[in-house]
């Protein structure tokens, strides 16, 4: 085994790591700021390091076929790593928004710094 397939490997476990933790954190979490937590962080980066997998095996294989396809792919991944990394947390920060205003409240006993003033 060469090196780099070690590190795709790596890669692709921390990956799927990270993925399965925020998948048990929707499932286990209790209310929506919890669970959006798990999420945003865990899923973004095993989605990041998953990328990074993929970005590694089409450089692995443009070294070895000298194919230009596998440089797209790399590029098309890291755009999308990009997109992701721009996305993640704007979607998160409108749906956590757009729960306490609607008036969701979290189950454990925390200060809400952010009560707007009702008129």
């Amino acid at each position: 085994m060469l090196w780099w397939e070690l590190v795709i490997y790596i890669f692709v476990a921390i990956g799927l790591t990270f993925n399965g933790l925020g998948v048990i954190g929707l499932l286990r979490f209790p209310d929506v700021y919890t669970r959006l937590h798990a999420a945003t962080k865990a899923t973004t980066f095993g989605s990041i390091f998953t990328s990074l997998a993929v970005i590694g095996w089409a450089f692995a294989q443009l070294i070895s076929t000298g194919n230009s396809w596998n440089l797209t792919l790399a590029l098309h991944t890291f755009f999308a790593i990009i997109c992701l990394l721009l996305t993640n947390p704007v979607g998160a920060h409108a749906i956590a928004r757009a729960a306490h205003r609607s008036g969701v409240k979290p189950k454990q006993a925390v200060v809400d710094r952010l009560e707007e003033v009702k008129e």
